[in-house]
């Protein structure tokens, strides 16, 4: 069988088409996120309710800063994929297609992000993001505070709402981000 050689372009085809494979599962694990966020806290303020145990709601600032990290963390790497796609890959490869300039390759990568829409979109989205992963487990930690019990559920509740806060900065932080 003769050896075929591989081409850096198709190389870089290649290794786009991987990444953008990475993206999009990215992007719906993200996205299923905030429906494991819902649900969890559907779940746990029943739970809560019905119990009539204001306790159980120390349950949600935990397990949403956890969902809210993981969804954090995708969402810069789904950024990331699509900086390198647009300042790395795509120069290499339209200097590959042509040489003397001019073409720009995977030109959807920097069109969509020109869309004069996109910063109120990203403040509705921090937004949503904020209260998905911060507001609702802060508002349940001031529910356990106004029905406060014992002093070490009290103490963990504080730092509760620590790391929360410590969440919120961060996915602020993250939505400043180019």
């Amino acid at each position: 069988m003769p050896e075929q050689d591989v081409t850096v372009g198709q190389l870089l085809l290649a290794e786009y088409q991987s990444i953008k494979d990475e993206q999009k599962a990215r992007i719906g694990f993200r996205d299923n996120l905030l429906y494991v966020t819902l649900g969890v806290v559907a779940a746990v303020i029943a739970a809560a309710a019905q119990a009539k145990q204001a306790s159980m709601l120390l349950a949600l600032p935990p397990v949403c800063v956890v969902l809210g990290w993981t969804y954090l963390v995708n969402d810069q790497k789904i950024s990331a994929i699509g900086a390198y796609v647009r300042d790395e890959l795509g120069p290499r490869l339209a200097v590959l297609a042509q040489p003397g300039g001019g073409f720009q390759a995977f030109g959807w990568e920097t069109a969509h992000r020109g869309d004069r829409r996109r910063g109120s979109r990203k403040a509705v989205q921090i937004a949503v993001d904020l209260t998905a992963f911060c507001v609702v487990p802060l508002a349940a930690l001031v529910v356990f505070w106004v029905d406060a019990g014992s002093g070490l559920l009290v103490a963990i509740s504080g730092l509760e709402a620590l790391t929360v806060a410590g969440l919120a900065w961060q996915v602020v932080w993250y939505a400043k981000a180019p």
